[in-house]
């Protein structure tokens, strides 16, 4: 049974990497924090006036991907998931439609990314679930293939 716990990874001169698979986000860490942080501030102006295609549009800018940048992204994730719970259902398509074709695909890593979180489906499993479910109708089932195939992760 210890065979099990030897990393073979190691010993093979093949093995990927995360940081060959893609490029580190070129920001330094301390900006991409600084970026995340004004953009919530300009997400919450947006939603009080009322403009949700507006500020889901501003928070799926940009983007904060690579490693040590993880505090952004939660931040970023916070600011995202904040904008769906504040949509009514009747108004997802609009805004779904109202999205360029990368803003879509962000956006469904970023549903899939609070599916994926310890206690988040709890909280707003349905809310996630929906928009995957009209993010799905709109853009295609090749929204998914391009996030399950994109090695920038959110």
């Amino acid at each position: 049974m210890s065979f099990r716990k030897i990393d073979i990874d190691a010993y093979d001169e093949d093995v990927l990497l995360e940081s060959e698979l893609c490029e580190p986000d070129p920001r330094d860490p301390a900006q991409v924090l600084s970026d995340a942080k004004q953009k919530q501030a300009a997400v919450r102006s947006t939603l009080a006036k009322g403009d949700i295609p507006g500020a889901l549009g501003i928070a799926l800018d940009n983007t904060p991907y690579g490693p040590n940048v993880e505090e952004a992204k939660n931040l970023t994730l916070q600011t995202v998931v904040s904008i769906l719970n504040s949509t009514k259902s009747s108004e997802i398509n609009n805004v779904v439609k109202a999205l360029s074709q990368d803003a879509q695909d962000t956006l469904m890593k970023y549903l899939y990314k609070g599916m994926g979180m310890p206690g988040w489906g709890d909280v707003s499993g349905s809310v996630l679930l929906g928009w995957h479910e009209k993010l799905t109708e709109i853009a295609g089932t090749g929204c998914i293939v391009r996030v399950m195939t994109d090695r920038r992760t959110v």
